[in-house]
């Protein structure tokens, strides 16, 4: 072999090496990546740990879709994770979900430092160019406290969409049922409801909605939307039900002595109901989803768990991009 004969040689193998390891898999925050048990990640900066699911054979340079997923009131990460099961949809659809845990198992502004470090974090890893949409998820007070959030100066300019699972409806809430909210503890007395809570104002940034509800929760889902009117989308078309034929993973087991099917029973097969908004403006997305005969606790069907996550990724992203 001559010296140009080696010297080729060399530059192959190191242009070899480079592309192998370029098409390596990333590894998120240090964390390794299983196929179905979530990785547990310490924010530095707070020294508090959150859940993270991502597609094990993600690569570098590749789009995908964040979400921050936030468990309600008397919950914790556990429990939200498989509440909203998306993790079982993170390869299909390149998903990478934070779940994080609030130590008083209710979120409070006490939190929100700990929320950014986590979006920072990880925008800062996957890299901002590659995060094509994030979304906002809570379910019941974690709804509620994305809500609160996403038009804060931090979150309005990089969350595209909001996922409100029980956790309050932007652009007309539905009336609650009057045997809405957690049954009393046995031996206690039924509380009367008080006076409803004032609804907090519509926030007034731009993105997605998506809204799903349980049918015992409420007295009737609305036909209208003034997020839906806000975008110019066309009028509310329903598609075909979504039928689960397996039952979610989770319920509010510390509540079943008696349960009350406002509040949600054992998990079960079902149907739910399917509402959009189509043809919104710049390419916002505005849906709600009924799960029949649930209530609030129920942890999502895989189905209707897939067709949110296939809608929220149908919707403009861009945000932490600078698209818009």
């Amino acid at each position: 072999m001559n010296i140009h004969q080696a010297l080729f040689a060399i530059a192959a193998m190191v242009i070899t090496a480079n592309s192998a390891a370029a098409q390596q898999p990333v590894r998120l925050m240090g964390a390794p990546c299983t196929a179905t048990v979530a990785d547990m990640v310490t924010e530095p900066r707070t020294g508090r740990t959150y859940m993270l699911d991502y597609p094990c054979d993600l690569k570098a340079g590749e789009k995908v879709t964040f979400i921050l997923s936030l468990h309600g009131a008397g919950s914790s990460h556990t429990w939200q994770r498989q509440y909203f099961p998306a993790y079982d949809y993170k390869d299909k659809y390149r998903l990478v979900i934070a779940t994080p845990f609030s130590p008083t198992r209710s979120w409070s502004a006490v939190d929100d430092a700990y929320l950014q470090n986590i979006v920072t974090s990880i925008v800062q890893q996957v890299g901002q160019s590659n995060v094509q949409a994030f979304w906002l998820a809570g379910h019941s007070q974690g709804g509620m406290t994305s809500r609160r959030l996403i038009c804060t100066d931090f979150f309005k300019g990089k969350v595209d969409g909001f996922l409100s699972l029980s956790g309050g409806r932007v652009g007309g809430a539905p009336e609650r049922d009057p045997g809405a909210g957690r049954p009393p503890a046995p031996g206690q007395p039924a509380t009367r409801p008080g006076a409803a809570a004032a609804q907090p104002g519509e926030p007034a940034c731009e993105f997605s909605h998506i809204f799903e509800v349980g049918e015992h929760e409420i007295i009737a889902l609305p036909a209208t939307s003034a997020v839906a009117t806000k975008y110019a989308c066309g009028a509310r078309v329903r598609r075909d039900d979504i039928i689960d034929t397996k039952a979610g993973q989770v319920y509010a087991s510390g509540s079943q002595n008696p349960g009350t099917k406002q509040w949600g029973l054992l998990p079960r097969p079902g149907k739910a109901e399917m509402f959009v908004y189509p043809n919104c403006s710049a390419g916002h997305v505005v849906a709600d989803f009924m799960r029949m005969d649930k209530g609030h606790t129920e942890g999502l069907e895989p189905r209707v768990t897939e067709e949110i996550v296939k809608v929220l990724i149908s919707a403009r992203g861009g945000k932490i991009q600078g698209g818009e």
